[in-house]
Parts: structure tokens; C-alpha cells; sequence
């Protein structure tokens, strides 16, 4: 007995006590009640300050942007302390360069330091180039769940599958945990004005007349505001177009003393805008097991991409989104 080390004693003392059977009870329920309340994560909570900045060169061929936007730019950005990676995208008349930081950079520090560095440099840039827009972004922007609409029937187009989309996206945005909810695929809405030259002609009208009619009728001017009682209200002057009727019902010009609208001028049409981008649904071999087309087959779709806010529970969010949608399969899927 004498030669009990220290653990020892203390191991004896547990095995005699009778809290210990308490203690370990104790000690189970609170790491139950902890796995219960921590927030679970796909991606780590890391600070990983990243920053897209993006700069429009209307008319430039992406040549052109290259050489006199992103090198520039990225010569500079460099010089920014704590800079990781800067790599950059460049289309046609426009270019993004995301700038990366280390991991554990202040995210408020580097967002600043970058916008002094960009605002200290822009008087380089050329004549016509916009303004750099920046945007940053976190772990958290990372998508935590994605949704895909699509019809084996083939009955629904993109435009009324993105038109379904808009609609659960406005539903599912309604959890105060969700902080971005993104719409990938398919076609807008759009009305579009088809210009009849025969008759502007003879109405007398221009091109030009008609889209500076257009942006006056399509115009909210806050006005200023009055009091009552103990409110205030704010008074606003114009509206913006809603629908298409509206749309031929501006006013595009003056002829004979007469009003000339501009569905006397164009034709319109309600419809899709023209396509950008296609999002189709493929299917792997397993499909016709399940009672789908078979596995060639390839469907146009709409994706919805999810993100949750910082600190939010990401299965929890994900499981509530996926119920709420289950919930309006047969009222609005």
C-alpha cells in the first residue's frame, strides 16, 4: 500500500467515493448538452480575408484590359502587407482580381488597407474605366446547400423554372440565418422593345427620345417629407414600371398635338431575356433504376445556392430549408 504513487491514491479514492458514479453522470450529460448546442460547420471558422474587385472598361477587348487594367492593378495590390495570392478574370470591357490574405489577417485591416492602395493608384488608371468596385468576402459566403429545379417531363423552360426559383428563393431568404441565397441558370424576365423605323419616322420620334422617355417614367425622386401627428411621412414623386402594359403606355413624344405612346412606335414583347448562361440537369447510371430517363439525357435547370450567417448552425439551417421546401412541393415546386 505504501508504494501507491500519487495516481494511484487518486484513482482509489475515485473507486471508493460514492460521488463518482455523480460526477461521471455529471460529465456525460454535459457533453450531450454541448454536442447539442455547438454550431456545426462544413467549412472551419478561419479568418481568411478575401476581396473581389471588380473594374468595367466598356468598348476595351480583353487584350486591352489585360494590359492596361489587371497588370497595373496587381503590380500594386501586391504591395499590400499581409497579401496572400492575387489572381485575376478578364472578359471584354470588364475584370475581376481577387486578392487573398493570409490566414488570421484582421479582416477590417486588409479591407481598408486594399481600398487606401486602390484610391492612392487611381489616378493611373485610364480614361473610361470605372470606378473599382470592391466586395469582400468570408468563409461564411461559401454555399452550405445547393437546390436544383428541374422537370423529367420537360414541361417547364428555363424562364419558368427561374420564375419558380425566385419565389422559393424569397421563401427560403425569410430565415433569419440565411444570408445570401444566390440564382444560378435559367432566363429573367424581360420586355422587349422592338423599334419600328417606318413608324418613328412618321410619329416623328428618335431612338434617342424614346430611351430618355423610358429612364424619366422608370424614376423614383424622394421629395422631402411632412409631419402628422406625431409620424413622418416621406413623399416621393414617380414610379417604376411593373409590367408591360406600363411600359407601352409611356409617353415617348408629342405629334400633331397628340400624345404618342410607345406602343404606336415598337412592339413589345413579355418574355425571357436572352440567355446568357445554360444550366442542364444530368443524370449518372442508376436513373433508370429509379424510374428516370436514361442516363444520356440532359435537362435544362435552375440552381439555388444557400449560405448561412456567421456563427449560424449549418445543419440546422440546411434541415430547415429542406423541410420548408418539402412543405411547398404541391403549393409553389
Amino acid at each position: 500500500m505504501s508504494n501507491i504513487g500519487i495516481s494511484g491514491r487518486i484513482a482509489q479514492a475515485f473507486i471508493k467515493s460514492k460521488l463518482t458514479p455523480l460526477i461521471v453522470l455529471a460529465s456525460l450529460l454535459l457533453g450531450i448538452f454541448a454536442t447539442a448546442i455547438t454550431p456545426r460547420e462544413e467549412e472551419p471558422q478561419i479568418i481568411v480575408p478575401m476581396v473581389d474587385v471588380m473594374v468595367a472598361y466598356p468598348g476595351a477587348s480583353a487584350k486591352e484590359v489585360e494590359e492596361r487594367i489587371t497588370r497595373p492593378m496587381e503590380s500594386f495590390l501586391w504591395e499590400i502587407k499581409g497579401v496572400e495570392y492575387v489572381y485575376s478574370i478578364v472578359k471584354p470591357g470588364m475584370n475581376l482580381t481577387i486578392v487573398r490574405f493570409y490566414v488570421g489577417e484582421d479582416m477590417e485591416d486588409s479591407l481598408v488597407n486594399l481600398y487606401n492602395k486602390l484610391m492612392a493608384n487611381y489616378d493611373k488608371i485610364p480614361p473610361g474605366v470605372s470606378q473599382p468596385l470592391v466586395k469582400p468576402k468570408s468563409i461564411d459566403d461559401v454555399p452550405i446547400l445547393t437546390l436544383t429545379l428541374w422537370d423529367k417531363n420537360e414541361r417547364y423552360s428555363g424562364y419558368e423554372l427561374r420564375r419558380i426559383g425566385a419565389e422559393l428563393a424569397n421563401e427560403l431568404k425569410k430565415d433569419q440565418n440565411v444570408s445570401e441565397l444566390s440564382i444560378i441558370g435559367g432566363q429573367k424576365r424581360q420586355v422587349t422593345i422592338s423599334l419600328d423605323q417606318a413608324r418613328l419616322k412618321a410619329y416623328n420620334t428618335s431612338s434617342l427620345q424614346i430611351m430618355g422617355a423610358l429612364q424619366q417614367a422608370n424614376f423614383v425622386l424622394p421629395s422631402g417629407t411632412f409631419p402628422a401627428g406625431n409620424k413622418e411621412y416621406l413623399v416621393e414623386t414617380g414610379g417604376f414600371l411593373t409590367n408591360m402594359e406600363e411600359v407601352a403606355s409611356v409617353v415617348v413624344g408629342i405629334y400633331n398635338n397628340k400624345p404618342v405612346y410607345l406602343r404606336d412606335v415598337a412592339d413589345l414583347t413579355d418574355g425571357p431575356e436572352e440567355p446568357a448562361n445554360y444550366v442542364f440537369m444530368g443524370l449518372g447510371p442508376a436513373a433508370e433504376e429509379k424510374g428516370l430517363q436514361p442516363a444520356a439525357a440532359q435537362f435544362e435547370a435552375v440552381t439555388l445556392t444557400l449560405s448561412k450567417k456567421k456563427g449560424a448552425n449549418a445543419s440546422t439551417v440546411a434541415r430547415q430549408s429542406l423541410a420548408k421546401v418539402e412543405a411547398l412541393k404541391g403549393v409553389l415546386i
